[in-house]
C-alpha cells in the first residue's frame, strides 16, 4: 500500500488534514470494502497532490495567466475517480463498487475526461474561478462547513464571509453561462439559451412549457440550468455531480452528516450577523440554566435539612421531605452527569475521573475502593463534588467507522458545556492501538495515551457546543474501545 506524501511546509500538512477526509469518504462510496476504501484513498491522494504540486511549480516558473485547475479538495476527489479508472483497466476492478464499474464502462464516464468543450459545465466553471474563490465555494456549498470556519481557512472577514460568498456565486454563474455558450450545440438548444439564462436569473420566474420540455430530456441544457440557478438550493447538487460524477450526491450528503456532527446535533446555523438564529435552542439553552440553579438550591435545602437537630432517624427524616429518597446529584436529576443510556447510577466512577462509557466487559468492577452513591458515610454534601462537575463538564462519542483485520478509522465528537478558545482531549488505548494519521486535528501518542490538539481553524468552540476530528490506527489481536477520556485535563463521560 502506498505511503501518503509527507507535507513540505506546515501550510500543506494543514491542508493535508483538511482533505483526507474528504478523500477517504469518497473513496469509500467508489470501493466494496474497507481495505479497498483505504489503498484506493492512498493512491489517489498520492497522486492528486503531485498533480498539485506540479501545477504550482509550472505557475511560479511560467509566465502569463495561470493554467486552470480545481482547488485541493475536488482536485483530490477527481483523483479518485481516475484511480479508480486505472483500477478498472488493469484488471483490479473487482475491488470497486459495481455501479462504479458499470459507470466507468459508459459514456458517462467519458465526458470528464473527454474534449474540454464537452465536460461538464460545472466543472469547467468551477475551473475558470480564481482559486481561492473556487476553494470558498466549494466549502461553503459541497462540504457544508459553517461559513465562518470557511472564512477562518481562507482568510477572510467573518463578518463580510456571506457578501463574498454571494459574490462567488455569482462569478460561478458568470463563467457557467459563457461555457454554456461555448459548449457546441444543435439548432435546437441554441434557441433555447437566452431564455434559459432569462429565467434562472429570477426566483420568481416561471419556466415555460416547452423549455421545461427540453430540459426534460437535453442532459446538457438541464446541467446548465443547474448551474445558473442561484436561488432554490441547487448549487450544492450541480457542483458535486458536474464535479466528481459519479457518486456526487451520496457524497455530498455524507459531507453534510459530517458537518453536522462537527457543529453538535441539533445546534443552530448562525445568521450572516454571527448570531445564533434558533430562538428554540435559546429557549433549551436556559432552560438547563435554570435546571442546574435549581439543582444547586435543593442541594443547599438538603444540606440544611440534614443539619437540623432533628431527633428522628435517618429513615423517619427523609420520610419527612417533600421529595423522593433520589440524592440530588444522582443519575435521575437534570444536574447531574449523564451516565449514558442503559448506564446505572453505580457505574458512574465519582472519585477517580474514569468515564462512565467504558465498553462493556472492560469496566472496573464495584468493589475497587470507591464506595458508591448509596454506602457513602463521608459528609461531603451531595451534587457538590468536584468531580461530578468535571465529568459533566463534556460528553464524548466516539465511533468507530471502519475496521480491518490490522488497521481502523474513527471519529470522536466531544460535546462541551463551556464555550473553549483552545482544546486539547486526550483518552488512552487498552490493546497497544497506534495513531497513524488523524484530521482537524494534531495528534501526539505516549504508550497508549493519545492527545489530539486543536487545528488554527476549529480552536474556537461556543457554550453547549461539539468538537470533531477523525483518525486512522492500526491494531493487533484486539481493538476495543478507548477509555479515559478528558477535554483539556477534565474527564469526560463517554456516551
Amino acid at each position: 500500500m502506498p505511503d501518503l506524501p509527507t507535507p513540505q511546509d506546515a501550510a500543506e500538512a494543514a491542508l493535508f488534514s483538511e482533505c483526507w477526509d474528504a478523500v477517504l469518504s469518497y473513496a469509500d462510496l467508489c470501493t466494496s470494502g474497507s481495505t479497498a476504501a483505504n489503498q484506493l484513498a492512498r493512491e489517489a491522494f498520492a497522486l492528486g497532490i503531485r498533480e498539485a504540486r506540479a501545477a504550482e511549480e509550472s505557475t511560479r516558473h511560467g509566465a502569463g495567466r495561470r493554467a486552470s485547475r480545481l482547488p485541493r479538495i475536488p482536485l483530490l476527489l477527481t483523483a479518485v475517480r481516475t484511480t479508480a479508472a486505472a483500477w478498472e483497466a488493469v484488471g483490479q476492478g473487482h475491488k470497486l463498487d459495481p455501479d462504479l464499474r458499470l459507470w466507468l464502462n459508459s459514456g458517462k464516464a467519458a465526458r470528464y475526461t473527454g474534449p474540454p468543450l464537452r465536460r461538464p459545465i460545472a466543472l469547467r466553471g468551477l475551473r475558470d474561478m480564481q482559486e481561492p474563490d473556487a476553494a470558498l465555494l466549494w466549502l461553503a456549498e459541497v462540504e457544508a462547513l459553517p461559513l465562518r470556519a470557511v472564512a477562518r481557512r481562507q482568510g477572510l472577514d467573518p463578518a463580510a464571509a456571506m457578501e463574498e460568498l454571494n459574490q462567488v456565486r455569482g462569478l460561478f454563474r458568470d463563467r457557467c453561462h459563457r461555457n454554456h455558450l461555448d459548449t457546441p450545440m444543435d439548432a435546437e438548444c441554441r434557441s433555447y439559451v437566452r431564455l434559459l439564462d432569462a429565467v434562472t436569473r429570477s426566483p420568481v420566474a416561471e419556466t415555460p412549457e416547452d423549455l421545461s420540455r427540453h430540459l426534460a430530456t437535453c442532459v446538457e441544457c438541464a446541467e446548465a440550468a443547474a448551474c445558473l440557478r442561484l436561488h432554490g438550493g441547487g448549487l450544492p447538487a450541480a457542483l458535486a455531480q458536474g464535479v466528481i460524477g459519479w457518486g456526487g450526491l451520496a457524497y455530498l450528503e455524507r459531507r453534510r452528516r459530517a458537518a453536522e456532527v462537527r457543529m453538535g446535533a441539533g445546534r443552530p446555523v448562525p445568521d450572516p450577523d454571527g448570531e445564533w438564529g434558533d430562538p428554540a435552542a435559546n429557549k433549551a439553552r436556559t432552560l438547563r440554566n435554570g435546571l442546574l440553579v435549581a439543582a444547586v438550591l435543593v442541594s443547599a435545602l438538603a444540606l440544611a435539612v440534614s443539619l437540623m437537630p432533628f431527633g428522628e432517624s435517618d429513615d423517619s427524616a427523609q420520610g419527612g421531605l417533600p421529595t423522593d429518597s433520589t440524592p440530588v446529584a444522582g443519575a435521575g436529576s437534570p444536574a447531574g452527569p449523564s451516565a449514558g443510556p442503559g448506564t446505572s447510577p453505580s457505574s458512574t466512577d465519582t472519585g477517580t475521573g474514569t468515564p462512565s462509557g467504558t465498553p462493556s466487559g472492560s469496566a472496573k468492577p464495584s468493589g475497587g475502593g470507591t464506595p458508591s452513591a448509596t454506602t457513602r458515610t463521608d459528609p461531603e454534601p451531595q451534587g457538590t463534588s468536584s468531580s461530578t462537575e468535571r465529568t459533566a463538564a463534556c460528553e464524548v462519542v466516539y465511533d468507530l467507522v471502519n475496521q480491518w483485520p490490522d488497521g481502523f478509522q474513527a471519529t470522536v465528537t466531544v460535546t462541551t458545556a463551556e464555550a473553549l478558545d483552545s482544546w486539547r482531549v486526550a483518552w488512552s488505548f487498552r490493546d497497544g492501538q497506534r495513531v497513524d494519521q488523524m484530521w482537524d486535528a494534531a495528534v501526539a501518542q505516549d504508550g497508549s495515551r493519545v492527545t489530539a490538539s486543536a487545528a488554527d481553524y476549529n480552536k474556537d468552540v461556543p457554550a453547549a457546543g461539539s468538537l470533531s476530528f477523525g483518525f486512522l490506527a492500526s491494531w493487533q489481536n484486539k481493538n476495543t474501545a478507548p477509555y479515559a477520556f478528558s477535554l483539556n485535563g477534565e474527564a469526560c463521560t463517554l456516551s
